[in-house]
């Protein structure tokens, strides 16, 4: 066969796997890139296509990544995409087997995702008084829902006015795969969303924008537009713009509920983690933390002996 002429049955997996999952256009992207990597390597090195690919040819992929010095979690990514190709083309019929069932995946560090402070995030908060209208209300109803239910950026750009469940304190998210879950908003997000929302459609019914943070007259806001406008809010509230992400927010309310005595459960369930072995990872926290929550909650901490 000709040498780098792509796998066409990368192309159908990748259509297969945005109309039956719901994949985003990045994920897509992503397995696109990692399946290409390594359909090149195979075609280059053993002049065969990825489709048809043993479990030997799979390791010399994994391999050369090694030596390439990609990072674990970057390999390991790319063997998930090779397992869910593989998967694929087995249950359609292409091939009769799986050699990805083989492969390991490398070890990966164990990190605790970096949040902000709570006092940080007041700030930042704060910060959305400097900025302009419509951007000061946009993004204080924005920060208060992105923060205050832990939602993905993703996740709060598609939400419509009509996901917020009237009399209840509840929206409906669309999380990752289509999947729809309820999550409770606090007092001050249904008050903020209500004023903008009653400034912004002053004008009638007719004006909405279906996207519940856009203004009628402008295109929808992208996560580009949100990220600009949270470094703005950073540089307000003078806390380095790096340390400053949609996703550092999610991880702060996640960190902040934990640390506040919200149980492991619940908290899989607001953020909408299919599996609670991604949430366990923010419960990796410092001794001085646990120190606290025993000094503070256990039933003997607070007991004076009284006949000291």
């Amino acid at each position: 066969m000709p040498k780098n002429k792509r796998d066409a049955n990368i192309s159908l997996f990748l259509q297969s796997l945005a109309a039956e999952t719901g994949a985003s256009q990045n994920t897509v992207s992503a397995y696109e890139s990692d399946l290409i990597l390594a359909d090149t390597h195979v075609q280059t090195t053993f002049e065969t296509s990825l489709s048809v690919a043993n479990e030997l040819e799979l390791l010399s992929c994994l391999s050369i990544w090694q030596r390439q010095g990609q990072a674990p979690r970057t390999v390991a990514r790319r063997i998930s995409a090779l397992r869910h190709m593989m998967k694929w083309l087995v249950s359609d019929g292409y091939r009769q087997d799986n050699p990805t069932i083989w492969l390991d995946n490398p070890k990966l560090p164990q990190s605790i995702p970096a949040s902000l402070s709570e006092l940080e995030v007041n700030a930042l908060l704060d910060a959305t008084k400097m900025l302009s209208e419509p951007d000061n209300l946009r993004m204080s109803v924005g920060m208060e829902i992105l923060y205050g239910a832990g939602l993905r950026i993703s996740e709060l750009l598609l939400l419509r006015r009509g996901d917020i469940v009237s009399g209840r304190n509840l929206i409906i998210v669309r999380g990752k795969g289509g999947r729809e879950r309820m999550v409770p908003l606090t007092d001050i997000a249904i008050s903020k969303t209500q004023i903008w929302l009653e400034k912004r459609d002053a004008a009638g019914p007719d004006t909405h924008h279906e996207q519940l943070i856009a203004m009628p007259d402008e295109p929808a806001i992208t996560r580009q537009k949100f990220s600009t406008l949270l470094k703005k809010l950073a540089t307000g509230a003078q806390i380095d713009t790096a340390r400053v992400s949609p996703h550092k927010l999610r991880h702060s309310f996640a960190t902040h509920m934990l640390n506040r005595g919200a149980d492991l459960r619940s908290l899989q369930m607001m953020l909408g983690h299919a599996d609670i072995s991604t949430t366990q990872i923010y419960t990796k926290t410092r001794p001085e933390r646990l120190r606290g929550l025993v000094t503070s909650n256990h039933p003997l901490a607070k007991k004076t002996n009284s006949n000291d």
